[in-house]
Parts: C-alpha cells; sequence; structure tokens
C-alpha cells in the first residue's frame, strides 16, 4: 500500500501558526460573566453556587422564589463555582435560588455616634435605642501597620488589679492574653479591669459566649457609667460563624478608628478562642484540611491577623491595649490555640483552677505568667522588688506538699524557712475584692512596703 505524501515542512508550519493565532484571538476576548447566578447545593452551613463571579469578602444576596433574603459572604472558589457562608437564618432556602452579588464588601460603622450603644456582628444594634447613624464607614478587615512606624511601649498602664499592676505591669498598647478554663474567673477579671483601667474609650467584643452573659456584662460589669464611655460588640454562641468572625473584626476596627483619633481605648475581646473556633468552622466545611487537633492551617493564620492590628499607632496617635481571653480546653495550657496565643502576644495572665477552688480571686498564678513588656516599663527598683517576691512565692509552692503533710523539719533551710513566714502576707497582696480598686502607685507602694517588711525579717 502506498503511503500517504506529507505535507511539506513550510506548510506543517504554516497550519500549526494559523491554529496558534486563533487560539491566542479566542483566549484575549472576554470570558462572559452572568451578573447573577444560581444556588446548587448547600452542604452544613456552606452554600455552593454557579453562574456568577465574585472576589473574597464579597457579599451577596440569596434570594428564593417566594422572595426570602439571605445575606452571604464570599468565603472560597472553585474551578466554576463560590463557596458561600450565610451571615443569618437560611430557613425558606431551596435549590436554584437565586445568587446577586451586590459589589460590596463589609463596612463598620465609627464614629462617637457609637459610644454607649451595644451591636451584633453586622454593626447593627441590639439595645432597642433605635438606628446607628454614623458619618463615616471603615472596612472591618483592616490594614496593618508598619511595625516601624509604631510608637514603643513606654509608659504603664493602671489596670486596678493589684497583682497585675505590681508584678506583671502592663504598658500602654500591649497586647495581653488571660488564659483559664471554664469557670475559673476570667470573666470577673476583665470586668474588673474593664471598670478599673484608665482609658478613653473602651471596646468589649464578646465573642462566641453565652448570650445570657451579653445582659450581665453590660449591667453589673459596665454600668450606665462605664457603658456611656464603651462601644459593646455581641455576637453570642448561636451566631453564625461567620458573625463571630465580623464581631472581632467589627470591634476591632472601631478600637482602631478611635486610637487613630489620638484616643488612649481598652479592647477587651472574650474570648480569642471562640473566634478561632468559628474560622475552623468555615475552613473545615469549605474543604480544608484539618492540621492540628482538627484546626485547619487558615486558624494560625487568621490569629496574628488579628491581634497585630491592636497597640500603639504611629508617633503622635493613640493606643489599644488588648486583652484577649484564650480557653484553655480541659485546664490544657498546651491547647493549640492557646499555645499560638503565647507566641503572638505581648505576656499573659494565667488563672489556676486550684486556687480558684480554695476560694483565692484573682485566681492568677503568678508564676506561670508574664509581661514581656515590663522590664522596658518599670524602674529597676520595682522589678528587682516583684522579683523577689516571684522568689519567695514559687519557693514555698515546690515544698508545699512537705510542709503541708509536716515533712519538713524546722530549721534546715532558712530560704525555706523565709518564704514559710511570708506565705500569709504573699498569699494576701495577691488576692483583691472584685468591687475594690488598687491603683497603680498604691499596687507598687504595697510590693516595696512588703519587701522592706521581709528584708527587715531576715536581718
Amino acid at each position: 500500500m502506498p503511503a500517504t505524501p506529507r505535507e511539506p515542512t513550510a506548510c506543517r508550519a504554516g497550519l500549526w501558526l494559523e491554529r496558534l493565532r486563533a487560539y491566542s484571538a479566542r483566549a484575549a476576548e472576554p470570558v462572559p460573566v452572568s451578573v447573577e447566578g444560581k444556588l446548587i447545593r448547600m452542604v452544613g452551613l456552606t452554600l455552593e453556587a454557579v453562574g456568577c463571579q465574585a472576589p473574597i469578602g464579597a457579599r451577596c444576596q440569596v434570594i428564593s422564589p417566594e422572595q426570602s433574603r439571605v445575606e452571604a459572604e464570599v468565603v472560597g472558589f472553585g474551578a466554576d463555582k463560590l463557596y458561600l457562608m450565610p451571615t443569618g437564618e437560611l430557613r425558606g432556602i431551596v435549590p436554584n435560588a437565586r445568587v446577586i452579588p451586590t459589589g460590596r464588601i463589609y463596612q463598620a460603622p465609627v464614629g462617637e455616634e457609637l459610644l454607649g450603644r451595644v451591636l451584633d456582628g453586622g454593626g447593627r444594634p441590639l439595645d432597642g435605642l433605635g438606628p446607628i447613624i454614623t458619618r463615616q464607614q471603615a472596612p472591618i478587615y483592616g490594614k496593618p501597620i508598619n511595625p516601624l512606624a509604631r510608637r514603643p511601649i513606654t509608659e504603664p498602664l493602671d489596670v486596678g488589679v493589684r497583682a497585675i499592676n505590681a508584678l506583671l505591669t502592663v504598658g500602654r498598647g500591649q497586647r495581653m492574653g488571660l488564659f483559664a478554663g471554664s469557670g475559673v474567673g476570667k470573666s470577673v477579671l476583665l470586668g474588673m479591669m474593664t471598670r478599673f483601667t484608665e482609658a478613653d474609650v473602651i471596646v468589649v467584643g464578646l465573642i462566641g459566649e453565652r448570650g445570657r452573659e451579653v445582659k450581665e456584662f453590660i449591667q453589673n460589669i459596665l454600668g450606665q457609667q462605664g457603658l456611656a464611655r464603651s462601644v459593646v460588640v455581641a455576637a453570642p454562641a448561636d451566631s453564625p460563624p461567620l458573625m463571630r468572625l465580623h464581631g472581632a473584626a467589627l470591634a476591632t476596627t472601631i478600637a482602631e478608628h478611635f486610637r487613630d483619633q489620638g484616643r488612649q481605648v481598652l479592647l477587651l475581646m472574650d474570648s480569642l478562642t471562640r473566634y478561632a473556633q468559628a474560622q475552623r468552622e468555615i475552613a473545615l466545611a469549605i474543604g480544608e484540611p484539618p492540621a492540628t487537633r482538627g484546626y485547619p492551617p487558615s486558624v494560625f493564620a487568621k490569629l496574628p491577623q488579628l491581634v497585630e492590628r491592636a497597640g500603639n499607632g504611629d508617633e503622635g496617635g493613640g493606643s489599644i491595649t488588648a486583652f484577649y481571653t484564650v480557653l484553655a480546653e480541659g485546664d490544657d495550657q498546651q491547647d493549640p490555640i492557646a499555645d499560638a496565643a503565647r507566641a503572638i502576644l505581648d505576656g499573659h495572665v494565667v488563672l489556676s483552677r486550684e486556687l480558684a477552688e480554695a476560694g483565692h480571686y484573682p485566681a492568677i498564678d503568678i508564676e506561670a505568667s508574664i509581661s514581656r513588656v515590663m522590664a522596658e516599663i518599670t524602674v529597676d527598683e520595682h522589678q528587682a522588688a516583684a522579683r523577689r517576691f516571684k522568689q519567695l512565692y514559687s519557693l514555698y509552692q515546690q515544698n508545699a506538699d512537705l510542709i503541708t503533710v509536716g515533712a519538713y523539719t524546722r530549721g534546715s533551710d532558712p530560704r525555706i524557712e523565709e518564704a514559710i513566714a511570708m506565705n500569709p502576707s504573699l498569699m494576701s497582696f495577691l488576692q483583691q475584692d472584685m468591687n475594690q480598686a488598687v491603683n497603680y502607685y498604691d499596687s507598687l507602694a504595697a510590693l516595696q512596703a512588703l519587701m522592706a517588711a521581709e528584708g527587715g525579717a531576715r536581718q
């Protein structure tokens, strides 16, 4: 059978060149994009839509045939679909519901009008005092500050708690964590600092906690006088995970606004753990694989993005001093969120269940707690007194079992004798009534007097 004659090389090259040009021309044509898509699938709280395009973070409206509307945010995308997470109830949504991108992102109302108000995670009022009309809005996910433009932490902040003022001194613009298991008193300690801390504006984010605690916090802890200079953002546990994320971001955005005006802001976030759990729910729902104890990698990327927004502003600006509560599940201080938070915060206050069960309040574990900026904002005499206090306290705790059962022989170690003699005074110094405020200078004076008495007894 005769072979089929082949085209000359030049002809084949010209044919391929024509095909390449035709392909390039088609590729350069704009891809037709439908403004309106449709809902094809719902898995858990995740909606999948096709036929429309929108960037991450964009707001969309999901409209059913009965015209019921649900707002959702784009949290991911695939080859030809968008993954949406709703910000409200999904009742009434049916297959093939219309999905309409709005072309907008979530904005936070900011301004003086927010003082004294209680908002939900979407910036809507919860207090029944009418709509909130502000002159300004800001994106809830702000831009990070250039680290070289930040003003350093140079002055101590009076939080009204003697143990923290004297032994774990907090600086204005610092970011601290309150680490504790459930029911150990972190909300009570947070409330003490809310009432007693010197600040121009207080922003409170109640994220993922029990709903009943919102009203209790406002009435029993803030009170009318405290609420007048405060903004409360509440996204309780029954809120969708996206609204819990928005609540934390909204509270931080409001704090940033007042800081940029030159105000001294106190930001209280209860809790950072619930924020991480909300991000875990979203990440797992869109298919991100779990990494550490069920937490996907995006959780550990979100934490510093939120925390780094707090702190001092540039020269001449204000500051955000932030306290984040961290729930150590099962009192495990090596919980992945607690471990990650310790690495990105400027210090941590650990609350002990043993102390709380013994009626010691606030139940601060001085040995396990630290303030990383204390050395930069306190004088040498203060640091020496705090170190001596911790040495005596730690020495007693290390030998507490021997002392309690009577196995320790009196006179065998002068250092332990001194720790035993000072222990009642040390424990009394660490305790404080929740309605009692002890300012920074009184705390320091009490510490110096206690250590002077210890030095005199030793001589």
